[in-house]
């Protein structure tokens, strides 16, 4: 992730694009353009700008796990014996590929990290086994998500 030292200017039809393909990103531009009331070129202009400016990261495909099997969502709080083991178990638990977030916080916990995983039962592992031993962590606290109730980007 990048750290941005600036904020970056917006006017209202880049806004109104962004909302567009935040909405819907595989959206035509030529839509986009005619429903603005712009030329397509100058929705790609805009487009090449923002990505140039590190607004726009990218774009990807969004899959719902669920359909996969994976049925339980968890946030675990990770405990470290001292902060300088925390480069070490952020190495460490990029390898697990349950773990698809990881944050440095402040708090009670060193290290958050949002776990995916089949059922309880691959919860447990993935603990277990994976998490809690990595070198360097003390002991974890785990909360199940019962039901995600939002899902969405910041609006502009």
């Amino acid at each position: 992730m990048k750290i941005i030292d600036q904020n970056v200017v917006i006017d209202g039809i880049d806004k109104t694009i962004l909302n567009f393909l935040m909405e819907d990103a595989k959206r035509p531009i030529l839509e986009i353009a005619k429903n603005i009331g712009i030329t397509g070129a100058a929705v790609h202009q805009r487009l090449r700008k923002l990505e140039k400016s590190g607004l726009i990261e990218g774009s990807r495909l969004i899959i719902d796990p669920r359909l996969l099997g994976y049925k339980t969502m968890a946030f675990v709080g990770i405990y470290l014996d001292k902060a300088v083991s925390n480069p070490l178990a952020v190495n460490k638990l990029k390898e697990i590929p349950e773990v698809i977030e990881c944050h440095y916080t402040t708090g009670n916990w060193s290290i958050f990290v949002k776990v995916l995983c089949k059922d309880n039962e691959h919860l447990m592992k993935v603990l277990n086994k994976n998490i809690q031993g990595i070198e360097g962590v003390s002991r974890t606290e785990t909360f199940i998500s019962l039901n995600q109730q939002i899902s969405r980007q910041i609006k502009i």
